[in-house]
């Protein structure tokens, strides 16, 4: 299977950014939607940044400006295309604003697949009011342009003809699919807070270093990141978002140990402010 013709993607973050690039350099038209002309203009700015540092490195096969002819942007989802064939929203983690995104998108776009790149929230909660049986969890990992994985998050009463194109678009991506059944942080973020949380209180409770432990795992288990520095990477306010939901959800084992509230507390928030359980 081959990319959809036309994807427009919601938020052009680090996440967003990484999902546009990897569906240009696949050959699809991309529109970027953000709120206004200087969030869009910024987001134009990272897809650029990552596609550069491709081309650099050779793994293009073309020029970032000729990838970055297939990209446009708008600033109202009532401006989106309506032959749109996949919506992927890359937004905070915020329930009430992925529904208000995917309500007005499901109206412009009659006939697009909806995808939410949401690494914890239920994808069941997100379609509550909205045409559900094309709205699919569609979960990237960062960094998206070097990340094999997708994880696909399936609902009830979705129709697996829509799985099964989804799943044919990530392939054609050059992306690994696992599919799971929509419950409380999925398989990826439930396993990976699980253990990121037992690293942050082995910290605390002085076990070792933080360098020591990353270098267990690492070393031990054949891990290419300590879980550590894996929270550096994803940011220490979402890691601690995503385990006071799951910790709603599924129990007290998902409790957030005090040192992630007390750097969080003090922007120590991982990579993206210079420090975090390391100095960047």
């Amino acid at each position: 299977m081959t990319v959809p013709g036309t994807v427009a993607v919601v938020g052009g973050g680090t996440m967003g950014a990484g999902i546009v690039h990897v569906f240009l350099a696949a050959g699809s038209s991309v529109v970027l939607a953000e709120a206004d002309a200087e969030r869009a203009a910024v987001g134009v700015a990272n897809v650029k940044a990552s596609l550069t540092k491709a081309e650099e490195r050779g793994k293009l096969g073309t020029t970032a400006a000729e990838l970055l002819g297939r990209l446009s942007t708008v600033e109202d989802l009532a401006a989106l295309p309506t032959d749109t064939a996949l919506v992927v929203e890359a937004v905070p983690e915020k329930i009430e604003l992925k529904r208000a995104i995917f309500g007005a998108v499901a109206q412009r776009c009659p006939d697009a697949v909806l995808a939410s790149n949401t690494s914890s929230l239920s994808i069941a909660s997100i379609a509550e009011g909205l045409p559900g049986e094309r709205l699919i969890g569609m979960h990237f990992f960062n960094p998206v342009p070097v990340q094999a994985l997708v994880e696909l998050v399936v609902h009830q009463g979705l129709p697996a003809e829509v799985v099964a194109t989804v799943r044919g678009w990530a392939e054609a991506l050059g992306k690994t699919v696992i599919e799971v059944r929509d419950s409380p942080g999925f398989a990826t973020s439930r396993l990976g807070v699980a253990v990121g949380l037992e690293a942050i209180r082995m910290l605390e409770e002085g076990v070792a270093s933080a360098e020591d432990i990353d270098t267990g795992m690492r070393l031990g288990y054949a891990w290419p990141m300590g879980p550590l520095r894996l929270t550096d990477l994803v940011g220490l306010d979402v890691r601690l978002s995503i385990a006071d939901h799951l910790a709603k959800q599924l129990g007290p084992r998902f409790e957030a140990p005090q040192l992630l509230r007390d750097k969080v507390a003090r922007g120590e928030l991982g990579r993206k402010t210079g420090q975090g359980f390391f100095s960047w």
